[in-house]
């Protein structure tokens, strides 16, 4: 019999991937494409959603035809996805009725204030999170507000929801012609319309919102059977069998486990999670309580998590925007030994984690003459680093843990340049794997234990390996002293939203 594999589709913030993967966890292969970036306003990120979907095609038989296999080398297959990007479509022509609006948009800040009436933790004991235009329930009612003839279909059942997993997985399994409708638990954790405890959505949250809760895709694990490739597809009949958010699939592809292992992973932003096992630990510094992952019928299991807009990004920024680089990997090459006294605080859209700040906007500051594009090299590499620190430091103050060593994956670990300085700023190791593309792998492993390609997370734990480690290397007073150099830069972007500023 021929050897069987697991596909993983990621449908990331810049781009769609798929990725063949073998029982020893390795990639086989690789399809991946980028998608246009929308930006109508200031501070408003759009993607167009059937672009999306036909890149997800092309990709998958760039990866199956790389790989010389088919669908009848498939043991399943799993979905991971850009988490809080939010679709809302008609079920009875696939149509969206407007672009996805991704998970950096900032559209609905006003909308997020009248919910609170000034308390921003109003559904916090209940959803893990607080409010914030990060999340997915205020910008579905941000699109039934503003796009016309949309609430009146809603309402009268023709419209439906998702992040981007539910947009990929109804189409994969039909679309129109019988696509299932549904998320997973660690996705449906971001919509801030689930109940953590219950792990079903909460009617009053999502009145509040005015969303009707027809509109709301059917909660699943984040490993069973949802449904089968479509017949007329490449995937025809190959379960559709594994469903998380990003960075949960890559806290599950670093086989973290255990209560207290954590992970960064560091694409376009950067995202730390920590597992706090089958307990809900609530956040007192800033940090998001979510789902880390649900297999099958196991327990739920939850984490803590500190979300950094820009890190990737901010490369791309100097690339695209200043031109100060003309390719990604560049900004290592030119990167000076120091940031010259400058620091970028790349509050583009507010700061995330632990600060939850919409009002703030980005800073560059320290600025002289003796400023050049190499230092804004090093600067902004350096900015990911105390990011990075910042929500570790208030995930071991909530968790009471210290953590022994930093797992890390994504694009970024690549350069050893900001992997070096990131094991100076926590002042821990800082691990790699060999396979860098946990958030794939993460998916992979889920979708194949739900058929039995894989028994369980054992397997994954045997199959994880170490590449590269980075060990602390700095003076600690230096060490601080940088700290708090950027601690004083980050207060200099707050309050800049007021009513002068066109958003």
């Amino acid at each position: 019999m021929a050897e069987k594999y697991v596909l993983a589709i990621d449908q990331g913030t810049t781009s769609s991937r798929a990725i063949v993967f073998n029982h020893e966890g390795r990639v086989v292969a690789t399809g991946q494409k980028e998608h246009e970036q929308i930006f109508p306003k200031a501070g408003w990120v759009e993607h167009d959603a059937k672009e999306i979907w036909t890149n997800i095609r092309e990709v998958v038989g760039i990866a199956l035809a790389d790989a010389q296999v088919n669908k009848d080398h498939l043991a399943a297959v799993g979905v991971t996805n850009q988490r809080e990007t939010t679709l809302v479509w008609d079920k009875n022509t696939g149509e969206p009725v407007y672009n996805a609006i991704v998970w950096q948009d900032t559209r609905t800040a006003k909308i997020v204030d009248e919910l609170g009436g000034g308390d921003q933790d109003k559904y916090k004991d209940r959803v893990g999170l607080p409010l914030a235009t990060y999340f997915s329930g205020p910008k579905v009612k941000w699109i039934l507000d503003n796009v016309e003839g949309a609430r009146e279909k809603a309402e009268a059942g023709d419209l439906v929801m998702g992040n981007m997993d539910t947009w990929v997985i109804w189409n994969l399994t039909g679309g129109t012609d019988g696509g299932v409708h549904v998320t997973d638990v660690t996705n449906a954790s971001r919509t801030m319309l689930m109940d953590l405890k219950t792990l079903s959505w909460d009617a009053d949250i999502a009145a509040d919102m005015g969303i009707p809760m027809s509109m709301l895709p059917e909660i699943k694990s984040s490993s069973e059977v949802y449904g089968h490739g479509r017949e007329a597809g490449l995937l025809g009949g190959v379960p559709i069998a594994g469903d998380l958010g990003d960075q949960q699939a890559a806290t599950f592809g670093q086989a973290a486990f255990e209560p207290g292992m954590a992970k960064n992973t560091y694409g376009t932003g950067c995202f730390m999670i920590m597992n706090t096992g089958e307990e809900i630990v609530p956040s007192k510094n800033g940090l998001l309580t979510t789902v880390c992952y649900k297999i099958g019928d196991q327990k739920t299991v939850y984490a803590l998590e500190g979300s950094i807009a820009l890190a990737g990004s901010l490369v791309q920024w100097l690339r695209d925007q200043l031109g100060l680089i003309k390719t990604a990997p560049e900004v290592e090459d030119i990167a000076a030994a120091d940031n010259g006294g400058i620091y970028i605080v790349p509050a583009f859209s507010g700061l995330f984690a632990p600060y939850w700040r919409s009002d703030a906007r980005g800073a560059i500051v320290g600025l002289t003459r003796y400023s050049d594009r190499t230092h804004f090299a090093r600067a902004a590499l350096e900015a990911t680093a105390y990011q990075t620190r910042e929500v570790l430091d208030a995930m071991e103050a909530d968790s009471g843990v210290k953590l022994a060593e930093l797992k890390v994956d994504g694009g970024m670990t690549m350069n050893d340049t900001l992997m070096q300085f990131q094991a100076d700023q926590v002042g821990v190791p800082v691990i790699r794997p060999v396979v860098a593309e946990t958030t794939a792998l993460g998916a992979a492993y889920a979708a194949g234990i739900a058929v039995g390609y894989w028994n369980g997370e054992q397997d994954v734990i045997d199959n994880w390996a170490e590449d590269k480690r980075w060990t602390p290397n700095m003076d600690q007073d230096e060490r601080e002293r940088l700290y708090r150099q950027w601690k004083k830069a980050v207060t200099r972007t707050f309050d800049w939203v007021d009513d002068d500023v066109k958003q």
